[in-house]
């Protein structure tokens, strides 16, 4: 079916030039920056705001797009959208790039021109994914770079010291995405950061730090190992032929999980309201918590097909591979190799009488909590005694403290882990269920 924005007269960016009149351009998102105030020099004692973002219309083209003005402008067109977005921008004002200045504070373009934004000319609409080209929105996991234009993660570490300061790119496979942490520095400025875990054939795990805020987004809705490219391919040929190196932000996440004091957590909540929150918060990285009164609607441990136990090491705290069960990450340059241990891993299913939650983290000792059971009791388990231990949780209603991420990547835009799972007084669950309509 055609786009409907087929018949409009949108102007490609390879055929921009100075000086075009009632300029109307169609493109995706693919980078953008944090709003930033700068003192103004007119006006003394007040400050100008400004953002910038990147807009791709075609493999071969894309352009830098500039916006200056007030705070109560540049914050909420910021706000309107993020990379990954289709947007059209109307009446922007065309310059010739300064090329010095602009591959020092901006992404390089193959682009001679770049695109400043007007508070009184021009104007930045959200297109609807579904009213979009498939074609367009595509172009987001194209490379910018050429394919042989970037440096081995191993080349990264041999070279660190003369690569410092230098802006270079790399290619590498996602292996897991940190949630992100929130500071204050001594002069009482807010900031937050985020830790990427990235590796190729040349390095088992690096460390990529974010501290922007649109790139701890960005950062956010990565899925490791998912490939879009030739060049990502061949990343992941290398991970599918040594799979003691493939890890999953969800299998380690309760490994580095920070203590929770339980008696903190007070605010219940029924799944529809979670549900609610989620599509209410889009955007957002903080993580919550609360408590739901509910019960295991899925508890797969006695199909004999669904992994629920896996092999962890006990320094880094990542999934081994079973046949050597050995660290690649840990035991990759010395002699004392650390043990290996194992570990419940697995996903359940919540259901209370508003929805279900799917795909919910138990894991560690909060599993064997919740089971009744340390993980070596489980492994000696036979089925038989594996299915009855499932059916004394199934349809039971419990009080399960719960930590919430939105995530992109998760199903119904949540990310839960459970804190703890205790079967439920009914006079407390009766008296504590949180009425309809309150978030």
């Amino acid at each position: 079916m055609a786009s409907p924005f087929a018949l409009r007269a949108f102007t490609a960016l390879a055929d921009v030039q100075p000086n075009m009149a009632d300029l109307k351009i169609i493109g995706i998102v693919i980078g953008k920056t944090d709003v930033k105030g700068f003192p103004d020099r007119k006006n003394i004692g007040s400050e100008r705001y400004t953002f910038s973002f990147t807009v791709r219309d075609s493999p071969s083209h894309f352009v830098n797009v500039t916006s200056w003005g007030k705070e109560d402008y540049i914050r909420p067109l910021s706000g309107s959208f993020r990379v990954g977005d289709c947007v059209i921008i109307e009446n922007p004002l065309i310059q010739r790039k300064e090329l010095e200045r602009e591959e020092k504070f901006s992404p390089g373009t193959p682009s001679n021109y770049k695109l400043l934004l007007s508070e009184n000319h021009s104007r930045v609409k959200v297109c609807s994914s579904y009213e979009v080209d498939t074609k367009l929105l595509s172009l987001i996991h194209l490379p910018v770079k050429e394919s042989r234009d970037y440096y081995s993660l191993g080349d990264v570490t041999a070279n660190g010291h003369s690569l410092d300061g230098r802006i270079i790119n790399v290619l590498a496979a996602v292996r897991w995405v940190g949630e992100p942490k929130h500071f204050t520095t001594s002069d009482r400025r807010k900031g937050q950061r985020c830790e990427i875990k990235l590796y190729d054939e040349t390095e088992p795990s690096f460390t990529m730090t974010c501290w922007d805020n649109e790139s701890i987004l960005l950062a956010q809705s990565w899925v490791p190992q998912e490939t879009d490219t030739p060049e990502a391919n061949i990343l992941l040929n290398y991970i599918r032929e040594n799979k003691e190196t493939r890890i999953l932000a969800d299998e380690i996440d309760s490994f580095f999980k920070e203590p929770i004091n339980l008696n903190t957590i007070v605010d219940v909540y029924t799944v529809k309201q979670l549900k609610e929150k989620a599509s209410k918060n889009e955007g957002k990285t903080d993580p919550f918590y609360g408590i739901l009164y509910a019960f295991i609607s899925t508890l797969n441990i006695d199909d004999g097909i669904t992994k629920v136990v896996r092999n962890r090491c006990s320094s880094c705290g990542y999934i081994v591979n079973e046949a050597s069960s050995t660290c690649l990450t840990c035991n990759q340059d010395s002699f004392q190799f650390r043990p290996v241990s194992l570990s419940f891993d697995m996903l359940v299913d919540l259901t209370d009488h508003t929805g279900t939650l799917q795909s919910c983290g138990l894991a560690g000792s909060v599993a064997e909590d919740t089971l009744g059971c340390t993980v070596n009791q489980f492994v000696a388990m036979t089925d038989e005694q594996k299915t009855e231990l499932k059916w004394q949780f199934l349809l039971e209603r419990s009080k399960i403290y719960v930590k919430f991420v939105f995530s992109h990547r998760a199903r119904g835009g949540l990310k839960v882990s459970i804190l703890s799972c205790k079967r439920s007084d009914p006079a407390e669950a009766s008296r504590s269920m949180p009425q309809e309509g309150h978030t």
